[in-house]
């Protein structure tokens, strides 16, 4: 468990006073795929912000989340290395959607961490704030353990499945500087309009693998 009262970096703290400004009504710059910072393993947390400089940093990445509109926000995603995510869905009107959306209220994942419960997998279209403009069919693990720390320094593990497990593991992956496109069927890489038009009524994107020439 991180100190909150630990060793304060001040100059870390200047740096993020100055990216907090930066922003428009709390909204700041996403970093897009190509920038460094999306590639470097993020800087575990372990209290190097005041807490009044946290807070405003994780209320400022809600915001801009939201704003963009999306589900999870990493902060290499803001140009900052540490270890610190925001993550938030809600249902909608789905009945029967096969990616499981489920509720998933405002969390801080803090120094996030995550493992496969068994080894069953689902495959299905993905986008990033990241790599604007585009999404892609990404498998990922169906059910996960996952550990993080919250914005008070209190440990959490939680059993996540389905969609909540997925946003979970992509946010996480972000702080190890992993984009989902690396893992992705690349062959299934669409514009966001292309998606819509073509793919948007089959979730599950079978016809999209076998018109695209990609194995689920």
């Amino acid at each position: 468990m991180f100190n909150l009262n630990g060793k304060v970096d001040i100059a870390l703290n200047r740096d993020v006073e100055m990216l907090l400004k930066s922003g428009e009504d709390g909204v700041l710059p996403i970093v897009q795929a190509g920038e460094p910072v999306l590639r470097v393993k993020c800087e575990a947390y372990r209290g190097q912000l005041r807490k009044q400089t946290l807070h405003k940093l994780i209320e400022s990445m809600r915001t801009t989340m939201l704003e963009a509109p999306g589900v999870g926000l990493a902060a290499p995603q803001i140009g900052l290395g540490l270890a610190i995510a925001v993550v938030e869905d809600h249902v909608r009107d789905d009945d029967g959607d096969p990616r499981e959306i489920a509720e998933f209220p405002f969390h801080t994942i803090i120094n996030p961490v995550y493992e496969p419960v068994g080894t069953q997998t689902r495959s299905f279209f993905e986008g990033c704030l990241s790599f604007d403009g585009y999404q892609a069919v990404r498998k990922r693990w169906l059910d996960i353990t996952a550990r993080w720390q919250d914005e008070n320094g209190t440990k959490h593990e939680e059993r996540l499945h389905g969609w909540p497990a997925r946003i979970f593991q992509h946010e996480t992956d972000h702080l190890s500087g992993e984009l989902y496109i690396d893992q992705a069927e690349i062959r299934s890489l669409s514009t966001n309009e292309n998606l819509e038009d073509f793919w948007c009524d089959d979730p599950v994107p079978s016809l999209a693998a076998k018109e695209l020439g990609f194995e689920l």
